[in-house]
């Protein structure tokens, strides 16, 4: 009977080792982005499942290769510093995760698959040591600026996706890395990391990222041919709060928040697009 509840809190454990919510926020996106494009039902799930299993990858290498550093600073929210779950765990498990994107992605086609991929291979390279460097930012760039691109290259006939998408998610990417790595600064300049928002600061990175959100927001809804439609204006409305939250980011009462805000802002806003009908292809 021991051995089931066992089980049961293992896979808890891997779970949250995908940092399941950024990975979910990820997944939505994506599957609601291929409902937009068009993308026939069998492909808009081989693409949810794809973009799935490659978050989850990233997720479990992240903890993996970092289990020596977030043991250093007592990282009590990580499951590998609670012994909950061992790295070799995280280690097969990412690895036979980042296969399964592979395939998967590869069965939509070599451009979707490979655009997709770029978004795994960026979240690796963050993960491999980009993320102790000036570049940190690059692999969310790279990565989200490539993940619309991929989802509307699934749609049948492969059309490019319009201009203004890839940008926006580009620009969102950047602003989740800064919102993302706002509650971690001192923890990560005790362990030898030195990105880009570290060397920003807290207050120069929450302002940056409150620029790219806000920049985001306006691309999405200038970006499509015609007069703004009306989930533009909507989406405007509710970028102001996520607006305000990022800009606040530099002050330790708000910096755990900013992340999520980034997150229900990019989900809402594709969530609004899909419903206004705006063309992706």
């Amino acid at each position: 009977m021991r051995a089931r509840p066992a089980r049961a809190a293992s896979a808890r454990a891997l779970v949250r080792a995908t940092h399941a919510p950024p990975a979910a926020a990820v997944t939505v996106v994506a599957t609601l982005l291929a409902v937009a494009a068009q993308v026939p039902p069998a492909r808009v799930l081989l693409v949810g499942l794809a973009v799935l299993a490659g978050q989850a990858s990233i997720g479990w290498s992240n903890d993996w290769l970092d289990a020596d550093r977030d043991r250093a600073v007592a990282r009590a929210d990580k499951p590998v510093v609670q012994g909950a779950v061992d790295p070799a765990v995280l280690r097969a498990a990412a690895l036979a995760a980042a296969a399964v994107a592979v395939v998967l992605s590869l069965v939509l086609g070599r451009v979707p698959g490979l655009l997709l991929l770029v978004l795994v291979a960026s979240g690796w390279a963050y993960n491999a040591g980009l993320k102790r460097t000036v570049l940190s930012g690059l692999p969310y760039v790279t990565g989200f600026g490539a993940l619309p691109a991929g989802v509307v290259a699934a749609a049948p006939g492969a059309p490019l996706a319009p201009w203004w998408l890839p940008l926006a998610g580009a620009a969102l990417g950047a602003a989740a890395h800064l919102a993302n790595v706002a509650p971690d600064i001192a923890d990560d300049l005790a362990t030898g990391v030195r990105g880009l928002p570290h060397r920003l600061g807290a207050n120069g990175s929450a302002a940056l990222g409150a620029l790219l959100l806000g920049a985001a927001t306006l691309v999405l809804v200038l970006g499509p041919d015609g007069p703004p439609a009306w989930w533009g204006w909507a989406g405007l409305a509710l970028a102001v709060p996520a607006v305000a939250v990022a800009a606040l980011a530099g002050r330790p009462g708000l910096r755990r928040l900013a992340f999520p805000a980034v997150l229900v802002l990019t989900v809402l806003d594709v969530v609004l697009l899909v419903l206004g009908g705006a063309a992706l292809t």
